[in-house]
């Protein structure tokens, strides 16, 4: 079964894209099948993966407004099961376009559900805001990964976000989960670092991934070669915090589906009541 995850922070320059195409490369070296959609008109995500998004004549927009099915417009990258749904300049426009559409929140779902038994995950990059092409995002997916970056200033803007993702569940998408918080570009030389994972693991206790995705060179270097770190520099200090983010994804997943599964079957388990011949009125009037 698919899962799409959303990768969400009205704040920009935090990791988010960094985050959404590392650990999608280091599930596919593991042999899993994912999608990447880049759903951010600066098209980040694409050109990470070295693809020259202005010679595309297709995009996720032309599958947003103009119906071409994604699968018309996804290409292969250097890693065998990832895949990308590139974004092009037009996706700028969107925001406006989308305002007249009927049912607009629900477009990318409806995108997605036509390829989504292709893959084991699906993970959408949103563009740094709270706007339509966002809020498509949580629409579409099961779970949210949230990066924050660890500075000072990237804790104002949680509140704000963490209000958006319960409207959206409220009002759109009833089944959205926040799955985790990754706290990037952290440097364990600043206590200013530390005091802000302190701070968000105070508030999400449960929600914080341990692995803690260093600022790095390399990490800030390999978008620009249009390769995963998996690629660029397996090795590199960077690499190594993906993949090991990339394990504890895994694990996590892992145990919120088994949790998920005994919830369901408690929830189906027969009441005991419903096994006795009598209900305990009509017993009474029997003896």
């Amino acid at each position: 079964m698919t899962t799409i995850y959303a990768f969400a922070n009205q704040k920009g320059g935090v990791g988010k894209t960094t985050t959404a195409v590392n650990l999608a490369a280091f599930l596919a070296l593991r042999d899993a099948s994912v999608l990447l959609v880049d759903l951010d008109p600066q098209g980040n995500a694409t050109s990470s993966l070295g693809v020259e998004r202005f010679a595309l004549s297709h995009s996720i927009y032309q599958s947003l407004i103009n119906h071409v099915p994604v699968n018309g417009i996804i290409l292969p990258t250097k890693i065998s099961k990832l895949a990308l749904a590139p974004s092009t300049a037009p996706l700028a426009a969107a925001e406006v376009e989308l305002a007249s559409i009927p049912d607009r929140e629900h477009l990318l779902s409806e995108k997605l559900r036509d390829v989504s038994a292709g893959y084991d995950y699906i993970f959408v990059d949103c563009p740094p805001s709270l706007g339509l092409l966002t809020v498509n995002a949580l629409t579409a997916a099961d779970r949210v990964i949230l990066p924050v970056q660890c500075e000072y200033l990237a804790l104002e803007g949680l509140a704000q976000l963490m209000h958006t993702l319960a409207l959206v569940q409220e009002n759109l998408n009833p089944r959205l989960q926040l799955f985790g918080l990754v706290m990037t570009m952290y440097d364990s030389r600043m206590r200013l670092a530390q005091q802000v994972v302190e701070e968000v693991k105070k508030h999400f206790p449960d929600q914080v991934f341990q692995t803690l995705i260093p600022r790095s060179v390399r990490v800030a270097e390999a978008p620009g070669f249009g390769e995963p770190l998996a690629t660029f520099d397996p090795y590199s200090r960077g690499a190594q915090a993906y993949a090991q983010l990339a394990q504890e994804f895994l694990e996590r997943e892992q145990k919120q589906t088994a949790e998920r599964a005994a919830r369901i079957a408690d929830e189906e388990q027969p009441s005991v009541m419903s096994h006795m011949p009598y209900a305990v009125g009509e017993a009474s009037e029997v003896l």
